[in-house]
């Protein structure tokens, strides 16, 4: 292997060991296989690759203050892709072989596992794809099952940091009955040119509201919107949202910090009451934002004027670090050790 600089590291692919595999076929899931080949044999006509059947899930292993390997919620990961296959008519993977999957894959690539003191993690990816060779649009009757890891530094350089966003009524993510509550590859293409954009215009990501009637907050580029009201914790509710693992969690630790929640529509005029705000998922934990500009109207909702990450998001981010590196107590059950 070579040397990794572990402080040093962005949020990319870097080459690890192996990867573990698993075929759906005859109407069922097969036993788990080892990988040392990073490419898959898949044909031109295969479904994924025509008709979008493909969904994911990212999900860490952190080596914690103990030296202990931990990974973060991993029961829900699966749950969630549970949904996302049901979703676009995949078959759904039991939730003891994807565990099974992400504890042999984690155990497989430990070397690559970052330090402790480095603040980087190893980055898993499981995903499942239509194989089935098709024409006619219906679902597969083949997919695989992959899981691969990497390990990766903070996902906006700099770490842990305020920035920009921008608010632009010109883009949706996706439609209201749509595909945006499952996790799969289309709603993240449809964001691209918006996030595009708004890089070229020195944002971080792009605001989007709701896709039906433009009135109400949805997400942020590829994460939940969150923001601090006083002592509350308020998140936005909406039919096109992904549910993230790491909003939820959010919210349980406000409450546990004696914060009221309220998970529920928001107008985009409320932006202007907020005391902080935040974007929040698995590769950036809290992306504290300093300002929403909205480009149609010459608007800016100014959550920092010191450029600083607020005190709510910097205590639910450090409670919630805390637990993945073990360093705060795991009261809720979150936390797997890898043996």
């Amino acid at each position: 292997m070579e040397t990794i600089d572990w402080k040093n590291i962005g949020f990319g692919y870097i080459p690890t060991d192996h990867n573990v595999r698993c075929t759906f076929t005859n109407g069922a899931w097969g036993e788990l296989r080892t990988h040392d080949d990073a490419y898959l044999n898949l044909h031109m006509a295969a479904s994924c690759l025509h008709y979008a059947q493909e969904a994911f899930e990212g999900l860490k292993a952190f080596r914690g203050v103990d030296g202990k390997i931990r990974i973060f919620r991993m029961e829900e990961n699966a749950k969630r892709l549970q949904d996302s296959c049901k979703g676009i008519m995949m078959p759904e993977l039991p939730i003891d072989k994807f565990k099974e999957a992400i504890l042999k894959v984690v155990k497989l690539n430990e070397r690559f596992i970052p330090p402790y003191e480095s603040g980087a993690s190893l980055y898993i990816r499981p995903m499942i794809i239509g194989t089935t060779a098709l024409v006619g649009v219906k679902p597969a009757n083949e997919y695989e099952f992959i899981v691969f890891v990497t390990p990766v530094g903070p996902y906006f350089k700099g770490g842990f940091q305020a920035t920009p966003f921008m608010l632009s009524r010109k883009y949706d993510r996706a439609a209201p009955l749509g595909t945006g509550m499952y996790k799969i590859g289309g709603n993240y293409a449809s964001g691209m040119a918006a996030g595009v954009h708004a890089h070229e215009m020195g944002y971080s990501a792009i605001f989007y509201l709701d896709p039906k009637e433009k009135k109400y907050i949805d997400e942020c580029g590829a994460a939940n919107f969150f923001g601090i009201k006083g002592n509350t914790y308020l998140t936005p509710k909406s039919s096109s949202i992904l549910p993230s693992i790491t909003n939820r969690s959010l919210m349980t630790l406000a409450k546990d910090l004696g914060m009221t929640v309220e998970h529920r529509p928001i107008a985009v005029e409320e932006l202007e009451t907020l005391d902080e705000a935040g974007a929040c998922g698995t590769a950036a934990v809290i992306s504290p934002i300093t300002k929403i500009d909205d480009i149609d109207y010459g608007h800016s909702y100014v959550f920092s004027h010191d450029g600083k990450p607020g005190p709510k998001c910097t205590e639910l981010y450090n409670h919630l670090r805390g637990i993945q590196y073990g360093e705060k107590a795991d009261k809720f059950g979150w936390i797997t050790i890898v043996e």
